[in-house]
């Protein structure tokens, strides 16, 4: 069992204390994300000015790459048989075609639908073994 110890000067409706603590998973998730997507994890710091840059610059590049992945939801859906775009394709394209411009592209854009076309239909797949599991 969990319990959360809340305090408030004011007195708060329990919808509310709900509300915020439901949150905390939200923030979690975010700063997990941050470690695997954007390196926030990595730094090797000693000073607070340091670790300060390097957090700052992690939760940018993160919010990048979440801005960017749902701009393409918005913009441009997935083609069907693909799972649209997620942070972590988008963080490895980026990688590719910025940072390693020299290989060859076709390669990494096919890998790159190979990929969604195999998470899409493993996404199927297992949405319909629920489904058969539930009936």
């Amino acid at each position: 069992m969990a319990f959360y110890r809340c305090y408030s000067p004011h007195l708060v409706p329990l919808r509310e204390l709900v509300r915020v603590a439901g949150r905390r998973w939200t923030v979690e998730e975010s700063f997990q994300a941050g470690k695997g997507l954007a390196g926030l994890d990595e730094h090797q710091l000693r000073r607070w000015t340091s670790w300060r840059r390097w957090t700052m610059f992690a939760m940018l590049a993160h919010a990048l790459l979440a801005v960017i992945a749902a701009r393409e939801h918005i913009d441009r859906p997935g083609p069907a048989g693909l799972i649209a775009l997620t942070c972590n394709e988008i963080r490895r394209l980026l990688a590719i075609f910025v940072i390693e411009p020299g290989r060859a592209i076709a390669c990494a854009a096919a890998w790159s639908s190979w990929r969604r076309r195999h998470q899409y239909r493993a996404r199927s797949s297992y949405y319909q073994r629920q489904k058969a599991t539930r009936a």
